[in-house]
């Protein structure tokens, strides 16, 4: 599978993978901010962005998608950050393939099953009936029936996309997705612990990562540290840039 990715700067590799929904320009800001020290790698990940759909969506297919790219694109180790969902993919590829892995950062997710929360996204997307869509304005003025938050709208906005036709589709592979979604919430799958070092961020007002959670974090990652980031939920690197950015670098310089 060829994944859609840009690539910035010099130096030792850097992926990053974004979060369920979302593409690899969520992290660009921060990514080009690395690149004065990092060849920095964002990744559209399978049924996202412009990268290829397939018919199934789970973390193991995920990180190997993740490893077939490293190694054709001659990157046999690399630090990998990832958020949300990109994380969970992160933590599969390190627990699997350990020697791909330099330092891991997970950005506001644990090792563990979550109980849901998108479904109500997912339906006002399924709902949604391009074929009566204009503009992205008859889609917001559509989805903020049910999806009240406007910063929510809009980053979902971001998977629009005009078709040579001059119609509009969605660049994820919403079916999927919706299908799997199950997989999604769950937890990445067995593999040996990985001893490397491995940051773990959460945002102070999310609860993706419980202070309870630090011994399962331990337990597939005995290295883990568990950094917070005040101010912040559970989009750490939209609401808190700034101190992301600091927090990732001083650990990958560590």
């Amino acid at each position: 599978m060829q994944l859609n990715h840009k690539t910035f700067g010099q130096g030792p590799p850097l992926l990053i993978l974004h979060g369920l929904f979302g593409t690899l320009d969520n992290w660009q800001t921060l990514a080009k901010r690395w690149a004065a020290d990092y060849t920095v790698v964002l990744v559209d990940q399978r049924n996202h962005g412009r990268s290829p759909h397939v018919d199934n969506h789970d973390y193991p297919g995920l990180a190997e998608d993740l490893k077939a790219f490293m190694e054709a694109n001659w990157m046999y180790e690399a630090h990998v950050l990832g958020h949300s969902m990109g994380g969970k993919t992160a933590m599969q590829l390190a627990l699997h393939y350990p020697d791909l892995v330099n330092k891991l950062v997970v950005v506001d997710i644990a090792p563990k099953a979550y109980p849901g929360g998108h479904e109500p996204i997912l339906d006002a997307l399924n709902s949604l009936d391009l074929s009566l869509v204009e503009d992205r304005k008859d889609a917001d003025a559509f989805l903020a029936g049910q999806i009240k938050d406007p910063g929510v709208r809009q980053f979902l906005l971001k998977n629009l996309t005009r078709t040579p036709a001059g119609n509009y589709q969605w660049k994820m592979n919403l079916p999927v997705l919706n299908k799997d979604y199950a997989s999604i919430l769950g937890n990445v799958s067995g593999g040996v612990p990985f001893e490397g070092p491995t940051l773990f961020v959460r945002g102070e007002k999310s609860d993706y990562i419980e202070t309870t959670d630090l011994p399962l974090l331990r337990t597939y990652f005995p290295a883990a540290q568990l950094e917070t980031i005040a101010q912040a939920g559970h989009w750490v690197h939209a609401e808190q840039p700034e101190r992301l950015y600091q927090v990732v670098s001083d650990f990958l310089a560590s």
